[in-house]
């Protein structure tokens, strides 16, 4: 006879509203972000004997920092100066950025858009350059602008580009 009355409230709940279901939830505890350590601690657990801990080896330390140099030459398989038609995109949050290379087509095209890339805080990307100074070289042309040595194969492939060099806002791809 106890069953019966268990019984007829599984046969209920499914009809109560999911308001009325919601109230009769009470929240047993809320620690609010509190550290677990306490908990563990009361456990306490030993080290078992006859069992030592795995001796962990720290990666070296390089005998001189990295810098840009060793991260060259960059070379972007997907990527090749050539023509991109002008499309529209939707990427909302997306800053400004423009891929170039070490090629007469990019050098020429950054000294003819500097002003406007400059006005739009654009990040340069250089997909393809074989050596420090050839970076150099284009930095001087754009003083005022960050250019990065980065490969351009993913990007390459998430927004379909075969070229460059090429501007990309939030809203578009350009030449």
């Amino acid at each position: 006879m106890k069953a019966m009355p268990i019984i007829a409230v599984c046969f209920c709940l499914p009809w109560l509203s999911p308001s009325a279901q919601a109230d009769a939830l009470i929240i047993v505890a809320d620690h609010g972000g509190k550290s677990a350590l306490p908990y563990y601690e009361a456990l306490n657990f030993q080290q078992r004997a006859g069992m030592t801990s795995p001796r962990i080896e720290l990666p070296r330390l390089p005998a001189k920092p990295f810098n840009e140099a060793d991260m060259l030459p960059v070379r972007s398989m997907r990527l090749s100066p050539g023509d991109v038609a002008r499309r529209v995109i939707e990427a909302p949050g997306l800053p400004s950025l423009f891929l170039v290379g070490d090629d007469e087509r990019s050098r020429a095209w950054l000294r003819q858009r500097a002003l406007r890339l400059h006005e739009l805080n654009a990040v340069g990307l250089v997909v393809n350059v074989a050596s420090a100074e050839a970076l150099a070289a284009l930095r001087a042309l754009v003083p005022t602008l960050p250019l990065s040595p980065v490969t351009g194969d993913d990007l390459a492939e998430r927004l379909g580009l075969r070229q460059y060099p090429v501007l990309i806002t939030a809203t578009g791809i350009e030449q």
